[in-house]
């Protein structure tokens, strides 16, 4: 090649309309993808944070016997749903029918004990009012015997009373004061056991008496033991992870099976840690799942930020104060009520996968909740209903050893 033939070429190239034309169109392509992809950040993507690390959570309710006892029947599987109240296993129950009738026993003996009490109260009065006529009696006797030794002393001058009578009017005097002693010291003692059985009875009723109280609380007792031998499902919903066996022998606290209410199910998006700056509780969220795919969107809500990252509250927490620290991004959990309407249409199950897109384009709300709540977000009355027949067998039991019908 000769020297000539490089500033032809330079030559040519400079003079080339079409080559110089495509550069510019390219680099003015490129300029207006960059225009438009700072464009879409600073007014769409800066207004929305999304994480695909989210997944469905929600309230997996344990049903653990309240006492021990044999497995005689298993009424509800794995994948069934069932509604509050229904029966899913059942005790052996001749244990605490045998203390129920025991308690039951007791409960009429003590009452007719307290009866007993109660009546002492008359004997025991009579009792003092016939220590008291005893008293009575005693000084009329001391008062004519007194007298008679007193005439008889005025007539022993004379001769006309003997000594020996005299001395036998002196003794009668004696006897009647140890009679009156006597029947003082019985009405002290008689008062003392009146008093002694009216402080146990004194301003209430049999039926409140502290004995019958206790002997009642005995029955309701094992009334609930007897009860409680059926398992009921507190809230409605589908069972999961049954582990009990038909003849088992568990004891109390054990769990047996597990309930989970699909309609109180929500999301923990984990975010990372510079992607929480701007979420907000009360900012609206897109939610799908893998399970439907991106054709159902539902529509959540953040509820709250958690308190803590994965790690700090994992089993076995990183030891970032090693010598071989790595930095590792954090994330936080983010709580996203889902629609209720929505989730009866398109039910998901726990632990299913999910992706979420928060709207940050309103940061008006507050990272932390201020207010506590004002009433338990969840609650049952399924174990209310237990204790309501016992009132009723005690008030029966009571009555009939009243002589009540």
């Amino acid at each position: 090649m000769t020297e000539s033939s490089v500033p032809t070429r330079a030559a040519n190239a400079a003079g080339n309309p079409t080559r110089k034309t495509a550069l510019i169109a390219l680099t003015s392509l490129v300029v207006v993808a960059a225009l438009c992809w700072i464009a879409y950040e600073w007014l769409v993507a800066s207004h929305y944070e999304s994480t695909d690390n989210a997944y469905v959570q929600g309230n997996v309710i344990q049903i653990t016997p309240q006492m021990g006892g044999t497995v005689i029947g298993i009424l509800a599987d794995d994948t069934d749903y069932v509604k509050a109240g229904q029966p899913l296993v059942n005790l052996d129950p001749a244990d605490a029918n045998v203390a129920l009738d025991q308690a039951k026993a007791n409960l009429a003996q003590v009452v007719r004990q307290v009866r007993t009490l109660y009546a002492n109260n008359g004997s025991l009065t009579a009792q003092v009012n016939l220590r008291q006529s005893e008293v009575v009696k005693a000084q009329t006797e001391i008062s004519r015997a007194t007298d008679d030794f007193n005439r008889r002393q005025s007539l022993v001058g004379n001769g006309a009373v003997s000594k020996e009578e005299l001395n036998h009017a002196q003794t009668q005097v004696t006897q009647g004061q140890s009679a009156l002693a006597s029947a003082l010291a019985g009405v002290a003692a008689a008062k003392e056991q009146l008093v002694s059985n009216q402080a146990m009875t004194e301003g209430i009723n049999i039926e409140m008496h502290p004995s019958v109280q206790v002997a009642a609380a005995k029955v309701r007792e094992a009334w609930l033991a007897t009860q409680r031998t059926v398992l009921p499902a507190p809230v409605a919903g589908y069972v999961a992870r049954r582990t009990v066996q038909l003849g088992q022998r568990v004891a109390a606290g054990t769990p047996l099976m597990s309930i989970i209410p699909i309609s109180q199910v929500w999301v923990d998006a984990n975010f990372k840690e510079v992607q929480l700056r701007h979420i907000r509780i009360g900012q609206p969220v897109h939610v799908t799942a893998d399970l439907y795919g991106k054709k159902v969107e539902y529509k959540g809500t953040v509820t709250g930020l958690g308190m803590g990252t994965g790690a700090a509250f994992a089993l076995l927490p990183a030891q970032n104060a090693t010598g071989n620290w790595i930095k590792v991004v954090q994330r936080v959990p983010v709580r996203v009520a889902l629609d209720a309407a929505q989730l009866a249409q398109n039910p998901l199950r726990v632990g299913l996968s999910m992706e979420a897109t928060v709207d940050v384009s309103n940061k008006e709300g507050r990272m932390l909740a201020e207010a506590p709540r004002g009433d338990a977000f969840l609650k049952t009355a399924v174990y209310e209903s237990l204790n309501s027949g016992a009132a009723d067998v005690v008030q029966r039991i009571v009555a009939a050893n009243l002589g009540r019908h």
